[in-house]
């Protein structure tokens, strides 16, 4: 049977409750019927404090100062959104550890309407300092880079997501993964967006880079893997976030940038991710087109 992200999170946060009595688990009623367990277990260190997200994320960060590593969760927009003033102070400008892990990006719950989207979390995210951004695009994924990541001593952000790759790979944190190589392009392929730009570009010449850590950004393989000038980032949030980091990563060079992701506009239409993603463009048939197009510019 097929673990999703979320079951899989679960899975992991037990197993990591149960070697390192520095874990503490806080939740905003979200999943608290999967944390039961966990809930139950250790009443000392796990604690739903219920629909009250920027008071969910000070007590975190009040307990990573008794020197607890927290683990805070909730759906993408409440847990991003709503306490990001708390996500900055609390936790980045004290530098205090701590992992914020949603659910439900970027529409998996699109039949909800828009206030349940989370387009703009790693956007937002990646102006905080000393935050780390982790993308996931597999249930094993994440299990692995959470547990290379958790205690790392940075507040870090997980994002999981309902859709997955067909494919896992043995992920590191920090790194690029290098799924093929070709001369024409350089394709950054982020979290889950790997499963349809797979197929769009299988039979071009391009390099094919595979990014699961958004912050920090692996600019040495990306310089190391393509000395060319044509880059493409596909990015399962607001299109364009990481431009600034592959323009950084290369600016001793002359180079082009196509971003392809979400539109930054209102999606105000009920849906199915499948569907929201047929509308925005994300499909191996719509991706294809705009590279096509791109590198016969």
């Amino acid at each position: 049977m097929t673990v999703t992200m979320r079951e899989q999170m679960v899975l992991t946060i037990e197993d990591i409750f149960e070697r390192d009595e520095r874990a503490a688990l806080l939740l905003a009623a979200i999943s608290r019927v999967q944390f039961e367990p966990v809930l139950q277990r250790y009443p000392l260190r796990a604690y739903n404090l219920g629909i009250m997200e920027q008071s969910l994320v000070s007590v975190a960060a009040g307990m990573a100062l008794e020197g607890f590593i927290p683990f805070v969760h909730s759906i993408t927009p409440f847990l991003v959104e709503r306490p990001y003033e708390q996500i900055k102070d609390d936790f980045c400008y004290q530098q205090l550890e701590g992992n914020f892990i949603s659910t439900g990006a970027s529409y998996d719950y699109g039949t909800d309407g828009m206030t349940h989207h989370g387009l703009a979390d790693v956007p937002l995210l990646k102006n905080l300092p000393g935050m780390q951004i982790v993308v996931p695009g597999t249930a094993g994924e994440l299990d692995r880079l959470l547990r290379e990541a958790y205690g790392n001593g940075s507040p870090t952000y997980y994002r999981t997501a309902a859709s997955t790759n067909p494919h896992e790979f043995a992920v590191r944190f920090g790194k690029l993964e290098v799924v093929k190589r070709g001369s024409r392009a350089a394709v950054v392929a982020v979290g889950s967006s790997l499963a349809y730009v797979q197929p769009a570009v299988d039979d071009l010449d391009v390099n094919l880079l595979y990014c699961t850590t958004v912050a920090p950004f692996d600019s040495e393989t990306l310089r190391n893997v393509y000395q060319g000038s044509n880059i493409i980032v596909v990015e399962p949030y607001y299109e364009g976030t990481l431009v600034p980091d592959i323009c950084a990563a290369l600016r001793d060079r002359p180079i082009r940038v196509e971003a392809i992701g979400v539109p930054r506009r209102v999606l105000s239409q009920y849906g199915t991710p499948e569907q929201h993603d047929a509308a925005v463009g994300l499909t191996p048939h719509d991706i294809r087109q705009r590279i096509d197009r791109f590198l016969q510019a």
